[in-house]
């Protein structure tokens, strides 16, 4: 019943009986002569399936199945959104805001001592790019602070939203440039949060997530990054990215 709501012939052919992430797929030509359906035909619809992140193709390896990943369906959707509108940023920010709310106590409840040690390290590295003579802006470290903490959930779908929220926030710029006393609000929350998980308190954790959106309200972001962001370029504590 599944199968047949989805119109690809291509991925009606993936998805069948036995073929496993990892699995070596046919030639098209080979599939074409298997299924009755022309090589144009397969070859337009694997493109899809590319896109989707559902197989790997390669003139060496040839074709492969991936393991199922939500991200690249999302991104790619968001990507479409964000061309027509780049204020469908600001709504999907609100999403990721709630999700991370929603699955904070099942998430940090996974975390291991090593999550918690690279948590900790994340922050330091920050703190090191915000006090050298050089500023710089750890967006890096941000988006993996953030992903780290959810990064043990066993949901394909969680983690899929949460990625795609960095790639829009670095696809309309945010991490290009933003303002020096919010980056140094931000991470002393993410150094008190990253405390609060250490130290198993996670009620007290999830109070400081709640308190660093509000956070950013008074600086005037409803979230980590909207729209506005980029007016802030001239200002005189404004970063850069190096």
């Amino acid at each position: 019943m599944i199968l047949s709501a989805i119109e690809s012939d291509f991925l009606r052919y993936l998805l069948a009986d036995g073929r496993e992430p990892g699995m070596r797929l046919p030639s098209l030509g080979e599939i074409s002569a298997e299924t009755g359906i022309s090589v144009g035909k397969l070859r337009e619809q694997l493109e899809v399936a590319r896109m989707l992140g559902l197989v790997d193709v390669s003139p060496r390896r040839g074709l492969h199945i991936l393991p199922y990943d939500f991200l690249p369906a999302v991104r790619l959707s968001l990507m479409v959104a964000l061309s027509r509108d780049r204020g469908a940023f600001y709504a999907y920010s609100i999403l990721r805001i709630h999700l991370e709310t929603a699955f904070w106590d099942e998430a940090v409840a996974l975390l291991t001592t090593d999550d918690k040690a690279r948590l900790t390290d994340l922050v330091a590295q920050a703190a090191a790019k915000l006090n050298q003579d050089r500023i710089q802006i750890p967006h890096p470290e941000h988006r993996a602070f953030h992903l780290t903490i959810f990064s043990r959930l066993d949901n394909p779908f969680v983690h899929g939203l949460l990625a795609a929220y960095w790639d829009a926030y670095e696809a309309v710029e945010l991490n290009t440039y933003t303002d020096y006393s919010y980056l140094r609000d931000v991470w002393d929350y993410h150094r008190r949060i990253t405390e609060a998980i250490c130290a198993g308190e996670y009620a007290a954790g999830k109070q400081l997530l709640t308190e660093h959106m509000r956070l950013l309200d008074r600086l005037g972001v409803a979230h980590e990054g909207n729209t506005a962001a980029p007016a802030r370029q001239g200002a005189p504590n404004a970063l850069a990215k190096e």
